[in-house]
């Protein structure tokens, strides 16, 4: 009985343990927050085009299920590359590339197969779709990852694409994408992205220096990536007014989010404490983002 009883506890610690490094390998909050612009897209291009959620609930659910895979071997093939620079950086130590927990030619493995099943799936879903994350695929695994991160300031800026083509992957499942909402949506997220990954570089700049990751804070310094978070702050200002569809209530609101995060990147020209005002900075965008997503879906729930 006691033996039963320990063969269970150990396999349920194996479990354990290959789910926390499954976590970290598909580096579970950043798939997430990719994952729901997807999302977004999707139940928003049912709603301009007509409509209701459950007509649409097979294709759903390929188009998730595809995203989700190509992201996760994306972010894996990512892992796989950068393995030498995760064990210099403390933040990365978790990651089965540095423990040691999966082998390397497993998680290369892995992140081909998840990226070559994912597209295939997204491409049964809507050509266009599949076209859209092979983008991003190629943006954040080549010329991200592989060509810009270590050597040029720009890998922000190349990166950003890869996150903005998100919510066209789910508009493009349902009709196409030449659409207004869809388009102002991935102009959103790039420019979003620009002052929360420098939040993160300045909040972890010693680390990047160590690696020798050429961000931004690392190679310019703090106050250049303080001006221009600033500028990307600035330039999100007047994209509600291209959302007009959404209403009055939409726009007040985003305008209002909109003038707080250009607040707060003008303080840091102020603030001495450059790792707390990269920690607000942070969490603000963080936070701007679930809400501007949330808000588009909660208004439009009429699909149900």
């Amino acid at each position: 009985m006691q033996k039963t009883m320990e063969r269970t506890l150990e396999k349920d610690q194996q479990s354990s343990t290959l789910a926390n490094d499954l976590k970290y390998l598909f580096k579970g909050p950043v798939l997430i927050a990719n994952i729901l612009p997807v999302f977004a897209g999707f139940w928003l291009a049912i709603y301009f085009y007509g409509g209701t959620f459950a007509e649409y609930i097979s294709l759903f659910f390929l188009t998730m299920a595809g995203s989700t895979m190509l992201m996760a071997g994306a972010l894996t093939l990512n892992n796989w590359y950068e393995v030498d620079l995760d064990r210099v950086m403390a933040r990365t130590q978790n990651r089965p590339t540095v423990t040691g927990n999966i082998s390397m030619a497993t998680i290369l493995k892995i992140g081909i197969g998840l990226s070559i099943v994912g597209v295939l799936l997204l491409y049964a879903a809507a050509p266009s779709a599949a076209i859209y994350g092979f983008i991003g695929w190629f943006t954040y695994v080549v010329l991200y990852t592989m060509w810009s991160k270590r050597k040029y300031t720009l890998n922000t800026v190349i990166g950003s694409v890869s996150g903005a083509v998100t919510p066209l992957i789910g508009w493009a499942a349902v009709g196409p994408s030449y659409h207004m909402v869809p388009i102002v949506l991935a102009i959103v997220l790039f420019i979003w992205q620009m002052p929360h990954t420098f939040a993160i570089a300045i909040k972890k700049v010693d680390e990047y220096r160590a690696a020798g990751v050429a961000m931004l804070p690392v190679v310019k310094g703090i106050p250049m990536t303080k001006r221009q978070s600033i500028v990307y702050t600035a330039c999100l200002l007047p994209l509600p007014f291209f959302l007009a569809a959404f209403g009055t209530g939409f726009i007040v609101l985003t305008t209002v989010m909109n003038i707080g995060f250009f607040i707060l990147a003008l303080a840091g020209l102020f603030m001495k404490d450059d790792y707390k005002w990269a920690q607000w900075l942070f969490l603000y965008s963080v936070n701007y983002m679930t809400i501007f997503f949330m808000s588009m879906i909660l208004m439009t729930t009429s699909i149900l």
